[in-house]
Order: C-alpha cells, then structure tokens, then sequence
C-alpha cells in the first residue's frame, strides 16, 4: 500500500516537474527540488540549484519548442530512494526550420520526513532507434499548451 501511494505521489511529482518547465514555474520547480539538488544537462554541464532555477525561468519558449510530450514513464522505488524516468519528444522551430527529437531523462528523489524532492535531473539526448513508441505519451503540449 506505501509503495502504491508513493507511486502515485512520484507520477505527480514528475507530471508537475514537466508543466513547470513548460510553464518556466520558478516557484513552484523550487518547492519539488531538494536544497542540494544538481542537474546534468545533455551537454554534460552541471547546474547547481540556484543555476538550474535561474535557467528554468526561461528555459522553455512555446515559439521555439513547439511540441512538447513525455512519454515511457517508468518509475522504480528503492526504499526512500526512487528514479523516475521518461523521454520527452519535441520540436524546435529555429530561423524557419522545425527539428524534432527526443530527450531520456532520469530524476532522483529522496524521501524525507514523508516528504519526496528531487536531488538529481540527468538529460541526454536520444538516438531515432531507442525512441519510444507514440503510444506511450502520458501528456502532450503544443505551443505551451496542455493537451488534454
């Protein structure tokens, strides 16, 4: 019954990690990261928190990113420990010209006074023959936009 709620709280979690981005929802990313939390980016910089917040401010430009989804959740729970993964899929519309791709993900949380926070976010890009299947989106955003 623990290990159902605490799922359930981390599909939260990680469902409301994705809008803050989305969103560029500064406050609310700061309530679900832990004080010593760090991100690794795709190109391998590290971010502290107070970096990694002010980046996330704007981080996210519906007229640039045109189509945001994360999809293939996966989340495994060890203990007070748990990794929370999932792929974002994209598109970036730059001087005319739309790209599209996909991201991994790994966000690590730890379980505090009953409490989950985020201490890690690990990204790196993914290559066309790992990408998950279309049928594995849990939500999807167009031009910064839930769709529901």
């Amino acid at each position: 019954m623990l290990q159902d709620t605490a799922l359930v709280t981390l599909r939260r979690l990680n469902a409301q990690f994705i809008h803050n981005f989305v969103t560029c929802d500064v406050a609310s990313q700061a309530s679900i990261i832990h004080p010593r939390f760090t991100c690794i980016m795709p190109t391998g910089q590290r971010l502290e928190r107070d970096a990694y917040l002010t980046y996330w401010a704007t981080g996210f430009d519906p007229d640039v990113i045109t189509y945001w989804d994360y999809r293939d959740e996966r989340i495994e729970i060890f203990g007070d420990v748990a990794l929370v993964c999932a792929s974002n899929g994209y598109t970036r519309r730059r001087d005319g010209v739309a790209t599209s791709g996909m991201s991994i993900y790994t966000d690590t949380y730890l379980r505090e006074d009953g409490r989950w926070s985020c201490i890690q976010a690990m990204i790196t890009g993914m290559q066309p023959d790992f990408f998950p299947a279309d049928d594995t989106v849990v939500r999807r955003y167009h031009r910064g936009r839930l769709q529901e």
